[in-house]
């Protein structure tokens, strides 16, 4: 494949919108699979449609958003990035409107399927602009632009979910992504440059590859997203779709490694920041998915918290990130600056803050969360930048569209393995918490009868016909909190390997700077 022109010395202003335009784009396809998910409740309400059939909405976005995210970066090089990121874009918001307007259930799951292809192909799009057309001395702040889209935007759609569902209705849910994308579009259409088209790599075009990749991608976050509803491989269709999935994928990557003109270059993870970059990045964001999604879980269990009671806890760590990335990239620009210890005080923040949340008790309200979160304002950010910096200094710019495949694919398979372990953690802690909790009460009558004394002298202004229903409640707390409280524990292991790998694979590496 010939190397892609050279970046500029010089951003100029016109592309410098181009450049925001790719980034509302990636920030437009995040929050609608967010604010989705977080509005299912009254989606499923406005549309008569069961729990089951829900999660179907949100399980096929998120599996046609990953094959977008690996097989965009493809598609952008063929039919060059302006020409399929307008494509994307366009496609993207004419499938949002259409939405609200589905006339039964399998066209809404058509719609989201196309929906998330369009989507996934957009993140992709600004790690590829970063690396393709930002000069080596601002090129880390691009990475850190391409970092907000795993830090803020997750936080970001809490709130905004609660604001359109509250206040304008159901089908804002898909129809915000409208106006988001009419400025990306108009952005990328001035701002980024026409390169000419290379429609002779479909001479050569990787069909095995595409006949199994996207199959096996599909098959393996669809397993992962209904694995927990459907009891994992007690069920035939899990088991089909985990094992046919694995099966599919080992054939697409054998098939990589003999390609002439591969989507995937496997000798890229020979180099050991890069793939050290690929693991880092996998276990930062699911130890994020648990911190993004717990607390509001518990508060609106125990305290009945809606979502617009527990929005200030995820934007007191959405709203300070665009800060914080710049001083953090600025920080990893510095020569002197090794991002290695930059990265290892992320990891820690992030690791004492889920070890706080380990802690977790019944009485916890909105406030005792706060102290813990801001934690998360310094440890993310000085955990993501410094991971993109040491895995794309890894590559040249020719290899920039296999670095782009690579890591968004893993990190959108990291979102979903994130979401399916937080699951499995749940349901099983939740088992074991309740067979402890419940065979102390049964273990005779005269400890249930002293545990509804007890009960009664905490709270005499119970009836005592309705203590029993009251105990009940207060183990259901006690499991959920317990419970919660080892998911958060497992979440701080996974920052404190990052942080022992960190000592010994990655290799030191310098900010990128211009030829003298």
């Amino acid at each position: 494949m010939a190397a892609p022109a050279a970046a500029p010395n010089t951003l100029s202003p016109r592309l410098t919108i181009g450049l925001v335009g790719v980034l509302i784009a990636s920030f437009s396809a995040g929050l609608n699979e967010y604010i989705t998910q977080h509005a299912l409740l009254d989606i499923k309400g406005a549309l008569a449609i069961g729990y089951d059939e829900g999660t179907w909405l949100t399980a096929l976005y998120a599996a046609a958003g990953v094959c977008g995210m690996a097989f965009a970066p493809w598609c952008s090089y063929t039919f060059t990035i302006r020409r399929f990121t307008l494509f994307a874009i366009a496609a993207f918001a004419f499938l949002a409107f259409l939405g609200p307007f589905a006339p039964d259930l399998e066209t809404l799951y058509l719609l989201r399927i196309l929906q998330g292809l369009m989507g996934g192909c957009l993140p992709p799009m600004l790690m590829t602009v970063a690396l393709r057309f930002l000069p080596p001395d601002v090129k880390l702040y691009g990475l850190a632009a391409y970092a907000l889209t795993a830090t803020f935007t997750p936080n970001i759609a809490i709130p905004l979910a609660a604001l359109w569902v509250e206040h304008l209705g159901w089908s804002w849910a898909f129809w915000q992504a409208i106006p988001l994308c009419a400025v990306c579009f108009a952005a990328v259409a001035y701002g980024l440059p026409q390169d000419p088209m290379h429609l002779e790599r479909f001479r050569q075009f990787d069909t095995v590859g595409l006949l199994t990749g996207m199959p096996g991608l599909c098959a393996l976050v669809l397993g992962l997203l209904q694995g927990d509803r459907l009891d994992w491989f007690e069920s035939p269709l899990i088991t089909t779709l985990l094992v046919g999935g694995a099966g599919l994928l080992l054939a697409f990557f054998v098939n990589e490694a003999t390609h002439p003109l591969p989507f995937f270059r496997l000798d890229i993870l020979k180099r050991r920041n890069f793939t050290f970059g690929l693991i880092a990045l996998t276990c930062i964001l699911i130890m994020m998915t648990v911190l993004i999604g717990l607390p509001g879980r518990y508060l609106g269990a125990l305290h009945e918290y809606r979502p617009l009671q527990t929005a200030p806890l995820t934007l007191l760590v959405a709203l300070p990130q665009l800060p914080a990335l710049v001083l953090v990239g600025a920080l990893c620009n510095i020569p002197r600056v090794d991002c290695r210890w930059v990265m290892a005080a992320g990891t820690l923040c992030c690791a004492i803050s889920c070890i706080g949340f380990s802690f977790l008790s019944s009485d916890w309200t909105r406030d005792n969360f706060y102290p813990l979160m801001l934690l998360q304002i310094v440890g993310q950010p000085m955990a993501i930048i410094p991971i993109l910096m040491l895995a794309t200094s890894a590559v040249v710019p020719a290899e920039g569209v296999f670095a782009s495949s690579w890591f968004n694919t893993t990190r959108a398979i990291a979102s979903v393995f994130g979401s399916a372990l937080t699951g499995y953690l749940i349901t099983a802690r939740g088992h074991f918490h309740s067979d402890v909790l419940v065979g102390q009460l049964g273990d005779s009558a005269q400890a249930t009868e002293l545990y509804l004394h007890e009960l009664h002298e905490r709270l005499p202004e119970v009836a005592a016909s309705e203590l029993p229903g009251t105990l009940g409640r207060l183990v259901q707390e006690q499991v959920l909190t317990l419970t919660l409280a080892d998911v958060f524990l497992a979440a701080s292991g996974l920052a404190l390997v990052v942080f022992a790998a960190l000592l010994v694979v990655p290799t030191r590496i310098y900010p990128p700077r211009s030829p003298a």
